[in-house]
């Protein structure tokens, strides 16, 4: 899969759109970028916080909506560059996005709507996280993620009533609940 692919599938989609009704929003950047096996994705291990429901999991650079953000569209180019040092104002070129979703947290919808924004970088760049933020980078390429050894699961809870959820497995990282269904859209809409 390749950023012309990448561009053609996206101008021609029509992402669906939550009404926020009081919700919160937020946003995410998938970053990619092209190299000589196809397009490979940003992803970051989010720090282990207290009281964060996504702590220590695989995850997009984003975050919530503050009051000054013009738009979503600026809520994830502000997250991303706090979080990875990535200016995608500079560096990146905003493709389209992807289906709102709902987060979800404890299996119990949560009053938070999230847009994954695509963007694909414009010039090389390596990103520089912010530790209190993000534990660790990783570029995967998107062509992993149809392969058979990339399919796995993840069990969230304790002991053997622990609820099962679909997952990708990358050099020991585990990508599983909004990120797999981010990327899982994704791929479909790439088919």
């Amino acid at each position: 899969m390749d950023l012309t692919t990448v561009r053609a599938r996206l101008q021609r989609y029509q992402p669906a759109k939550v009404e926020h009704n009081g919700y919160q929003r937020a946003a995410v950047a998938m970053i990619l970028r092209e190299r000589g096996h196809g397009c490979e994705v940003l992803l970051i291990q989010r720090s282990e916080r207290p009281h964060d429901p996504w702590s220590g999991h695989m995850a997009f650079p984003g975050g919530r909506h503050d009051p000054e953000d013009a738009d979503l569209i600026r809520t994830a180019t502000r997250e991303t560059h706090e979080e990875v040092g990535i200016d995608l104002t500079r560096t990146g070129h905003l493709i389209g996005h992807l289906d709102d979703l709902q987060a979800i947290a404890h299996s119990r919808p949560l009053g938070l709507i999230i847009r994954p924004y695509v963007y694909a970088l414009a010039s090389e760049v390596e990103p520089a996280p912010d530790q209190r933020e993000v534990r660790a980078t990783v570029w995967m390429p998107l062509a992993h993620l149809t392969r058979a050894e990339a399919a796995g699961t993840y069990t969230y809870g304790d002991g053997g009533s622990g609820q099962q959820f679909p997952a990708f497995v990358y050099q020991g990282y585990t990508i599983w609940g909004l990120t797999h269904r981010m990327l899982s859209g994704f791929l479909e809409l790439m088919r």
